[in-house]
């Protein structure tokens, strides 16, 4: 039913040992002729079944979603989606948080492929043109899953596609119950806080969901301090500190768009109040006309770097960030710092924030090891999935 793709002798170890991801150059022939984003059986040399995947002509060829010979129709997709939405189950978020993330990719099985759940909308977002491909049968699946209690599917993907394909795809909603413009903006709650989503023109799907267990870690932080929020986007760790009574609370981020966002959200859950401010602003810019000593620091930068090229870059970047932010903290004061760049891995990131701490010159002790939260989980054989980093320390 499928092409075939034969790697080389000795390039199915990789397969075994379960890493989702096959290269170019592992690859020793291909019967049949498959475009983009269809999908392929991976056999040894021999010809013995491996696994199934999709179909892409670039470096990693094939992205694996199957061990087992399989017809991938909506039946094959219910089954993982309902093995993904059980686990949702088990991590047990509670009755106070109405969002979640649904698949993440190659931790759940769904190479390419993020499905973000805002209270009875999901957001789809392929990464590849397979599993967008895909999304048909995924929709149905999604229905029979969630039942007459989803109101609505949108597809985000014309952002994350390979360029080649993105500029024939346009984002819109997959399915909907009623009229779309009555959607937005879109109530959630994240343990117990209020947020709203606008997941057609906010960043990512709409909220950044993998930092939920860390903003509930700075709520335990945050009472009678001074706060510092940066790259805040709509203001998840502004409210935490907020509603634990921090003294005030300063948001910044470069994109006007996001400060419309946390002054939203901070109105949704607060009405007026005095003790936060939001500035549409540069960080580093904010900073030189601003001589606050601040005791609490939230650095959560967008991905310095994409790419190994730009990993060195990203790491100038990051101890700039982590010295500016370290200097600003008073004594005893708290910085909670994160990388969600993949290729600036964890012992990277702890090492430029170490030589950040010298060049200050202050004594610095580590509260925490942060990472995303369990609705991200990591596939054990495919740790490139394990992309945010942070850490909490104690400056002297």
């Amino acid at each position: 039913m499928y092409a075939k793709v034969f790697l080389q002798a000795g390039k199915e170890q990789v397969v075994k040992r379960l890493h989702p991801w096959v290269f170019s150059g592992a690859i020793a022939r291909i019967e049949g002729q498959p475009n983009d984003g269809d999908i392929v059986e991976v056999c040894d040399k021999k010809g013995n079944y491996l696994a199934t995947g999709h179909f892409y002509k670039g470096s990693i060829t094939i992205k694996i979603f199957s061990y087992e010979q399989v017809t991938v129709d909506e039946d094959f997709w219910y089954n993982k989606l309902k093995i993904a939405y059980e686990l949702r189950q088990i991590i047990q978020l509670g009755d106070n948080t109405t969002c979640y993330r649904l698949t993440h990719g190659e931790g759940d099985g769904f190479p390419g492929l993020i499905l973000d759940y805002y209270q009875q909308v999901i957001v789809f977002q392929a990464h590849t043109i397979g599993m967008w491909l895909e999304k048909e049968k995924i929709v149905n699946a999604l229905k029979r899953i969630y039942g007459n209690t989803l109101m609505a599917i949108y597809d985000k993907s014309a952002e994350t596609l390979p360029e080649e394909f993105a500029r024939n795809v346009s984002n819109t909603y997959l399915f909907s119950v009623e009229p779309t413009n009555h959607l937005l903006p879109h109530p959630v709650l994240e343990n117990g806080n209020k947020f709203l989503i606008d997941w057609e023109t906010g960043q990512k799907t709409g909220f950044f969901l993998d930092q939920r267990d860390n903003r509930a870690l700075l709520a335990k932080y945050a009472s009678n301090k001074k706060v510092l929020n940066a790259f805040c986007y709509s203001g998840g760790f502004s409210i935490y500190a907020l509603q634990a009574g921090a003294r005030w609370v300063h948001s910044v981020d470069v994109s006007k768009k996001a400060i419309e966002l946390v002054n939203q959200n901070v109105a949704t859950n607060f009405g007026e109040i005095d003790n936060h401010e939001a500035y549409a602003e540069d960080f580093m810019s904010f900073l030189k006309r601003n001589d606050q000593i601040y005791d609490l620091i939230v650095l959560d930068p967008p991905a310095y770097a994409k790419s190994i090229a730009k990993r060195h870059q990203a790491v100038q970047g990051y101890k700039r960030l982590n010295v500016e932010g370290i200097k600003r903290l008073a004594k005893g004061g708290i910085l909670f710092t994160f990388s969600c760049s993949q290729v600036v891995d964890r012992e990277l990131f702890y090492n430029t924030v170490v030589s950040a701490a010298l060049e200050v010159g202050r004594k610095v002790r580590v509260l925490h090891h942060l990472t995303q939260g369990a609705d991200h989980p990591v596939n054990l054989f495919h740790p490139e999935g394990s992309y945010l980093k942070g850490l909490v320390l104690y400056v002297e």
